[in-house]
């Protein structure tokens, strides 16, 4: 049988639903978190690192990051970086520690941020469309070459339709999810 790699399908809908994940945990809502910082990068030793591999990222208190630098030459870089980022951190520099107090959020801003992301579902469920349409064009060719019959090739598109819907459904109760913690913290 020749016709489309389901599991092939799912794993790479599954590395688009995980794409999906890691930008909207990157969202602030409100609550320190860890990955708030995932997109810091620091000019350290000649190149552009991620904060993580300078520093020791922690959450001391509900609304407050902390950042630990393990060299003290690179506070200033680290400093710099955060600023940089436009995550809406104020640094408060005390030795090699950084303390991130979380600013309030206001409705105008927790609305942008439901609006961002809706917008990083939407991309989401593009690749995820993209995935399905690749499943499709190996199924019509499959069927074209005779490698397939045509019920086939019918029941094998079902199942990449199955396989499409159930993931937009995943991609969609967790931006559901998000949108709840947004607006409610």
């Amino acid at each position: 049988m020749a016709g489309v790699d389901l599991d092939d399908l799912k794993r790479r809908m599954d590395g688009a639903v995980n794409a999906f994940k890691s930008d909207i945990a990157a969202l602030r809502t409100g609550r320190a978190s860890a990955n708030l910082l995932d997109p810091v990068m620091v000019d350290a030793y000649g190149s552009k690192v991620p904060l993580n591999t300078v520093s020791n990222i922690s959450v001391p208190e509900p609304r407050m990051l902390s950042v630990t630098v393990w060299d003290k030459s690179m506070v200033s870089a680290v400093e710099k970086g955060i600023r940089e980022a436009n995550l809406g951190f104020n640094p408060i520099t005390d030795g090699q520690n950084l303390r991130l107090p979380l600013p309030d959020l206001n409705e105008e801003r927790r609305k942008e941020l439901v609006k961002i992301a809706n917008g990083y579902a939407e991309n989401a469920k593009v690749a995820i469309r993209h995935v399905r349409r690749d499943g499709m064009d190996s199924l019509k060719k499959a069927e074209k070459d005779g490698d397939i019959g045509k019920d086939e090739a019918h029941s094998e598109s079902e199942n990449v339709q199955k396989v499409t819907d159930d993931t937009i459904k995943i991609v969609d109760t967790l931006l559901s999810e998000k949108e709840t913690e947004i607006m409610t913290v």
